[in-house]
């Protein structure tokens, strides 16, 4: 059974075949994962001023456990150099990246209102289930291109 990326085209990882390294390593380049206070729980290092200001119908970055800073920048060029993006226009910034942290947690960054500061938040592994499981394939299946 062919597993289902969901119903928003903006929220679908680009095929392999369309991506471009050249690309990729400009995103690497200029891209910037941030965080959220609106995403946290727990200050950990951050630095947000309010510390942290989850709100309650966003998900959790840290609701499983903290992820800090540095892990969470390291997740995202791991995302950004799979290639485990949305499509972008040329010289431009996907809407999302995704990325699987070493307990197989999935992650999603989203690009905010500048067009290249991200933040991120773990995907639920009960309502998104599908996606979860494809982002989780295709991190496997990309391995060796990070």
């Amino acid at each position: 059974m062919r597993t289902r990326q969901g119903n928003n085209p903006k929220r679908r990882i680009i095929p392999r075949d369309a991506l471009d390294p050249e690309d990729l390593g400009h995103l690497a380049g200029e891209a910037r994962y941030v965080g959220s206070a609106h995403h946290k729980s727990k200050l950990a290092d951050y630095g947000f001023t309010p510390p942290a200001n989850p709100r309650p119908n966003k998900s959790l970055c840290d609701g499983r456990r903290i992820v800090r800073k540095g892990e969470a920048e390291k997740l995202f060029l791991q995302g950004l150099s799979r290639g485990m993006v949305s499509r972008y226009p040329k010289n431009g910034f996907p809407k999302y990246v995704w990325a699987v942290d070493q307990d197989g947690e999935v992650y999603e960054a989203k690009v905010g209102e500048d067009g290249r500061r991200y933040h991120g938040y773990a995907l639920s592994a009960d309502s998104e289930r599908d996606l979860c499981r494809l982002v989780i394939k295709e991190w496997k299946a990309r391995a060796g291109t990070s």
